[in-house]
């Protein structure tokens, strides 16, 4: 290892410290906004290390095996320790965006591959000039299940761009299916937290070769058909990256 000057052997400890580094960013981030989530953690390994000590108490199985136990315990309850602070951050970061304009760009860019999404709308109606707070906006998202159109704003202009939207979107990909969503805490509705779970969720309808093609046609089709006002911002509201890192 000493041979390679290049730093190369050191490579393996420098990710493992990067990892570390993550994870106490990842806490310190979720604390800010969920202070009980140490609690959380500390009850999460207490619980699964008791329960592993326990049954190799039970077991009788003598002194060394015990103590294996008793340390494959203390790994395990590290591990669900941190499933539980990187759930915890996870609904942190979505109470962070919850009810801002752009929540739902901000919540699609969470979704794994496999998916074509972008976080900028493809629609949008400003009410009053200078006022991004009361628009209505439409995102897309396009994946083996079809095209996803969600929309996020005042409930009867959403409806209107949903549905101006899907019959562009029909224009150039006709027999694709085309799903429609609005986000907020309302009857048939999605919440910002659910939202992406839900499009993940759909059944797939297409191919992933007709998906390609249909996304080139969407490419063509354009976004946004009037610009929004100057100075506006679409996709203001952040979602913090690194509160999902562990997901």
């Amino acid at each position: 290892m000493a041979r390679n000057k290049d730093g190369d052997a050191q490579a393996p400890k420098e990710k493992k410290q990067g990892r570390l580094s993550q994870i106490l960013d990842v806490y310190r981030i979720t604390k800010r906004q969920d202070p009980l989530v140490g609690w959380y953690m500390l009850l999460a390994f207490l619980v699964t290390f008791g329960a592993i000590f326990v049954i190799g108490l039970l077991l009788n199985l003598g002194v060394v095996l015990v103590w294996i136990f008793a340390i494959f315990g203390v790994m395990t309850g590290i591990l669900v320790a941190t499933i539980v602070m990187s759930r915890r951050a996870e609904a942190a970061a979505y109470r962070q965006i919850e009810g801002q304009t752009g929540a739902a760009g901000a919540a699609l860019t969470s979704i794994r591959r496999g998916w074509y999404t972008d976080r900028e709308p493809v629609a949008a109606d400003v009410a009053r000039p200078g006022d991004f707070t009361s628009a209505a906006v439409v995102y897309r998202a396009l994946g083996r299940p079809g095209v996803v159109l969600i929309g996020e704003g005042p409930t009867g202009r959403v409806q209107k761009l949903l549905v101006a939207e899907k019959k562009r979107v029909e224009r150039v990909a006709p027999g694709v299916p085309v799903i429609l969503m609005r986000v907020g805490a309302g009857e048939d509705e999605v919440p910002i937290r659910k939202l992406a779970n839900k499009v993940q969720r759909l059944k797939p309808s297409i191919t992933k070769d007709e998906m390609a093609v249909v996304n080139k046609r969407l490419k063509a089709l354009g976004g946004m058909k009037a610009p929004l006002p100057k100075g506006i911002d679409p996709t203001r509201a952040r979602m913090d990256r690194k509160a999902l890192r562990g997901k």
